[in-house]
């Protein structure tokens, strides 16, 4: 058994527009956010999705559903909502300044921004810091992050057929983890994907395989 699985970040937010921490806090897609997600419609319209899914953030019910206008090869899907794919939640830390707030955690390490946090400790990391950070202990962890994601992972299996095609709309840290886990290789830990960037995973009984990651052109493949 194994499923083909589209996975697309949201257009930009207002929280992204002003680099605030957006996890589970949500706020309404920009102008450029909308076409992000127009743009990444285009870039699949080929594609005949069996099932269309998102997050239950309004940021990617959204796009979603502007992605699915542009599908010409798809028929009448009614998207769902599959709440294990959403965001990382940064608990205190939701909407403020992110350069600002990862620099505070990063600076008793010597570190100052989020990518340098990354290149020494790596993603993982750097959700196990928040969460000990936060006055409130809101913040994932590591496990509590990765028990939810793979739960989806275990729903999806249980519910989608063989050689399937699904749509689903999801965020920048959760695509980015999922892809530097299972291929490293191809540097998700430093790179996010843009908003409207599409991922293709192929998923079977046991594997998850990164067909490619952070696609958002015309002149590559889909």
């Amino acid at each position: 058994m194994s499923f083909t699985l589209y996975m697309v970040r949201h257009g930009q937010t207002f929280l992204n527009k002003y680099n605030r921490l957006q996890g589970w806090a949500d706020s309404p897609l920009t102008p450029k956010g909308i076409e992000d997600a127009h743009s990444a419609g285009r870039r699949l319209s080929h594609i005949n999705f069996d099932y269309a899914m998102h997050s239950d953030t309004t940021r990617a019910m959204n796009t979603c559903r502007y992605i699915l206008e542009e599908n010409v090869a798809s028929n009448n899907l009614n998207p769902t909502e599959i709440r294990n794919f959403r965001e990382q939640s940064f608990g205190y830390f939701e909407g403020n300044d992110a350069s600002q707030v990862w620099t505070i955690l990063g600076a008793k390490h010597g570190f100052r921004s989020y990518n340098e946090i990354l290149e020494n400790f790596g993603l993982g990391a750097t959700r196990d810091m928040m969460n000990e950070a936060d006055p409130f202990n809101d913040a994932e962890t590591d496990e509590q992050y990765w028990h939810r994601i793979n739960v989806g992972f275990d729903y999806l299996r249980n519910h989608i057929e063989d050689g399937k095609n699904v749509l689903l709309v999801s965020h920048s840290i959760t695509i980015r983890s999922i892809v530097d886990r299972f291929a490293p290789e191809l540097g998700a830990n430093v790179l996010g994907p843009r908003n409207g960037a599409v991922t293709k995973l192929i998923i079977d009984d046991d594997t998850v395989k990164v067909e490619y990651y952070n696609h958002h052109t015309d002149d590559v493949e889909y």
